[in-house]
């Protein structure tokens, strides 16, 4: 099933000439991409079961904090002009907490009682891999597209502290995505740049199977940055949305029928640096 995420999300380049190759027309230009920085969840819904408890993870299971947001990303520019773009980004996401629900929670064929202390743990790291075309085929601006394989690898666990019963639902599988990049001069050292990477389709059309499952990813973002004698910085604000609702034909054990909603919504502020 598709659930996460994310989504090729790229960061904002400044002048593309600058590379770890001297020459400034060699045929290959590597940028190496780093962000650190906070995110909070804008929303979670979660459901295992027909008959399961639909939590707001935030509220409901003690989500509703600030974690640490790290992004690792390697660009490859290929040919003279620089108009092809190779991309390999990996997504570190994990949120974890301790709760005392004040309701008793159905999950799947388990119910953890209202007070009882539970942990909830819900991981999705993800890589991905994008090809882009730049139509602009200028050093100052950039309007590329392109398409990405990103690589989900979703962990969501229940667990009763005192160790009486625990739930744990894990999912690895390939996400198709469209990409999007653009780039521009705000003035002789500024830049700004957007991107943006989704995709949305009934999972039964991208595998051809029967299932009435409905799955999407969105990773937006929008970058401003400074260039500098050294790597350049910038300050990113993103979105990061998306999710699933369906029934497995391949259940967990212990969550019951296969039936799974999970929609969860992230905004991140971070900073920045590019090496090239």
């Amino acid at each position: 099933m598709i659930t996460w995420l994310s989504f090729a999300a790229l960061a904002g380049t400044p002048d593309r000439s600058d590379s770890l190759i001297q020459e400034a027309d060699a045929p290959v230009a590597l940028r190496l991409f780093a962000d650190l920085g906070a995110t909070g969840q804008l929303s979670h819904r979660l459901q295992f079961g027909n008959d399961g408890t639909e939590v707001r993870v935030p509220g409901d299971l003690g989500q509703d904090l600030l974690y640490p947001f790290v992004r690792l990303q390697a660009d490859l520019d290929l040919g003279r002009a620089h108009r092809h773009t190779v991309s390999f980004l990996y997504q570190p996401l994990n949120f974890q907490s301790v709760v005392a629900p004040a309701n008793d929670l159905t999950v799947g064929d388990l119910v953890f009682p209202a007070g009882d202390a539970l942990q909830f743990r819900y991981s999705f790291p993800f890589y991905r891999l994008t090809w882009m075309y730049d139509l602009a085929a200028s050093t100052e601006r950039e309007v590329a597209f392109g398409v990405a394989l990103q690589i989900r690898n979703v962990s969501i666990q229940y667990a009763s502290l005192d160790g009486s019963q625990a739930l744990a639902s894990r999912d690895v599988g390939p996400v198709p995505l469209l990409a999007g990049r653009f780039r521009g001069p705000v003035s002789d050292r500024l830049w700004w740049a957007g991107e943006v990477t989704g995709f949305y389709a009934p999972v039964s059309v991208l595998n051809g199977s029967d299932l009435p499952i409905v799955g999407a990813v969105v990773d937006a973002s929008g970058k401003i940055g400074l260039r500098t004698r050294g790597p350049d910085v910038y300050a990113a604000l993103r979105f990061i949305g998306g999710g699933s609702t369906g029934t497995s034909d391949q259940p967990d054990p212990f969550a019951g029928d296969g039936f799974l909603f999970n929609w969860l919504y992230l905004g991140t502020l971070s900073l920045g640096v590019e090496l090239r």
